[in-house]
């Protein structure tokens, strides 16, 4: 038998609200080896990050993976770790902010939480605050702008394991994924516009994806064809030619075959064929974060320039960018239609 969560929380007369969830992939509470592991386990546990059977896979992660990995990965964390703590979490709670202000007068009755998949402050937490202040209708906004089951899915998944327990449910809506959006396009092309006040042209703009293995595109994940098409968008939108831009992916796990072509190996291959001034963007991230402040803008560089790149720049994230926050408030106001505000 479930045994419900919040079962007398019901106020005859309560004025109902309507909960905003924002949620992003995560980060651990401290750039540590022990923190390190708690967060590597709960992200690594995920069948939706690791498809693999879950006997096989427990034993390779506990035995193995869990006995290296936290150390190596806590020294790239110190060299992004701020005073502020995790760049991913600082600029999550700026994104909150801002988007809250943006509603503070025209909606007293909607409310505003930030929960991560993996590590704190956590999803679950969120939803039992929202569950306190009588929400009752639920938008959940993932900051994913590309679908893919191992991110956008897997908060499906742990926002609904945890209203499960509930005895209300919330009336839900999940927003998928927001590449298309034509004011994500144009806040993309401006942070390139901008970025290139700053810094002449390069020959060739690199747009740098997360990877995932091929296996998950051929068992019909379609986050390989959304990457694709938001590159598109974009040069669409900039007129840019076929010549000056590249996709890629990065961040590479285990042995097997994963999106191709790989960032690290094209970099290393470019200055070969004469392409020796590039700029890179990561467009699959919404914040800078360890993937974009230490693996494109350190360890990628040092690939392209020891084998003979002259000029690498990393152009950030959109971060708390006001146009960037003007996406999500739009995409809010969209996906709350016709709810009772």
């Amino acid at each position: 038998m479930v045994k419900y969560i919040g079962e007398k929380d019901y106020e005859h007369g309560s004025k109902e609200k309507t909960g905003v969830l924002i949620t992003n992939l995560g980060t651990p509470d401290a750039p540590e080896r022990r923190e390190l592991k708690v967060y590597l386990n709960q992200f690594l546990s995920d069948p939706r990050v690791i498809e693999l059977p879950k006997f096989l896979w427990q034993a390779i992660l506990k035995l193995v993976i869990l006995q290296i990995r936290p150390s190596k990965s806590a020294k790239s964390y110190k060299k992004i770790w701020t005073n502020n703590g995790s760049p991913l979490l600082d600029i999550s709670k700026r994104q909150l902010v801002k988007i809250k202000s943006a509603f503070s007068n025209s909606n007293k009755n909607m409310v505003f939480e930030l929960g991560m998949r993996y590590g704190n402050p956590s999803i679950q937490d969120a939803l039992n605050k929202f569950q306190k202040k009588q929400v009752r209708r639920l938008l959940v906004l993932p900051m994913y702008p590309q679908y893919c089951a191992a991110t956008t899915g897997s908060t499906f998944d742990e926002v609904t394991n945890v209203l499960q327990k509930w005895r209300w449910i919330p009336e839900m809506r999940f927003i998928n994924q927001y590449f298309e959006e034509k004011n994500y396009i144009e806040a993309l092309s401006n942070s390139i516009k901008s970025f290139w006040k700053k810094y002449p042209k390069p020959q060739k703009i690199i747009f740098s994806y997360h990877g995932i293995p091929k296996r998950y595109l051929t068992n019909g994940d379609p986050y390989h064809c959304f990457c694709l098409k938001t590159t598109r968008l974009v040069k669409e939108q900039m007129k840019l030619s076929d010549n000056e831009i590249m996709t890629t992916f990065q961040s590479r796990f285990g042995r097997e075959e994963w999106l191709k072509p790989y960032t690290s190996e094209t970099l290393k291959e470019l200055p070969k064929q004469g392409i020796k001034n590039i700029h890179i963007i990561s467009p699959g991230f919404s914040s800078d974060c360890l993937e974009t402040l230490e693996e494109l803008e350190e360890e990628n560089k040092e690939y392209f320039m020891e084998s003979g790149g002259e000029s690498y720049k990393y152009i950030p994230c959109l971060n708390d960018n006001e146009d960037h926050i003007d996406v999500f408030i739009n995409l809010i106001r969209k996906h709350t239609q016709g709810w009772p505000l």
